[in-house]
């Protein structure tokens, strides 16, 4: 049986539901720069999607890097409000702040500090995340080595990226001694093992694994059984 020593964790969707937090911040902000530039027209999701990929084509890099994105789009709506390019900086740097702590503003799934507590006592822990939360935002951030974002390393899951740069922390770290736990069966469970990496699938909503050309991994839905599903499968 394989001795894992480290474990790495997707964040949103992992350790909390990200689609209300993503949506309240989203709406406050619009709110906060309406403070500024007045009252918007911000059009549909369909609208904003559309924009954000005429964003990414003429910038491939904000395809992972959300902070640049974001802050594209803010600045979008207050150059057409008239504000002048230089004048607008600041404004951006208020809005985007203001969108982080809006965007921190989560709650832990069930029993996720109690058991990322418990598994640090014997693995090192490190986080993986596509976006753009930092866990040591959080006090339970004092149990983990390190945070890798997209930014970070120029790509997003399931990329390698991610996961080499999680191997690189360690000295003679292998990637069969590293598990990765996250919600997305492509990002996370695919992206982890087709480099070596063991992978565990956080299936909170009791979903059926429909990924044909990935053997169904190890899951769980209940954070209190995290500790022992990884004891029993890599002791």
């Amino acid at each position: 049986m394989k001795k894992i020593k480290l474990i790495t964790f997707d964040l949103d969707d992992t350790f909390w539901d990200i689609e209300p937090v993503i949506i309240n911040a989203e709406r406050s902000t619009r709110k906060f720069l309406e403070n500024y530039i007045g009252k918007q027209e911000w059009g549909s999701l369909s609208d904003f999607l559309s924009f954000r990929r005429e964003l990414i084509e003429i910038d491939p890099s904000l395809e992972w890097d959300i902070k640049g994105l974001r802050r594209a789009i803010y600045q979008n709506k207050i150059l057409d409000s008239g504000y002048s390019e230089k004048d607008s900086i600041e404004l951006v740097d208020k809005c985007y702040k203001f969108f982080l702590e809006k965007r921190h503003d989560v709650t832990f799934y069930d029993n996720v500090f109690e058991s990322i507590k418990e598994l640090s006592a014997d693995y090192s822990l490190g986080v993986l995340t596509n976006g753009n939360a930092d866990i040591f935002n959080f006090d339970i951030g004092k149990y983990f080595d390190f945070s890798i974002s997209s930014y970070d390393v120029k790509s997003n899951k399931p990329d390698e990226g991610h996961f080499v740069a999680a191997r690189n922390k360690y000295n003679n770290l292998r990637y069969d001694e590293i598990v990765h736990i996250g919600d997305h069966p492509i990002n996370d469970v695919r992206g982890a093992l087709d480099i070596g990496i063991n992978a565990i699938w956080f299936n909170g909503m009791g979903k059926e694994w429909k990924e044909e050309n990935i053997k169904e991994p190890l899951q769980f839905k209940d954070w209190s059984k995290i500790t022992r599903l990884i004891k029993s499968n890599y002791e």
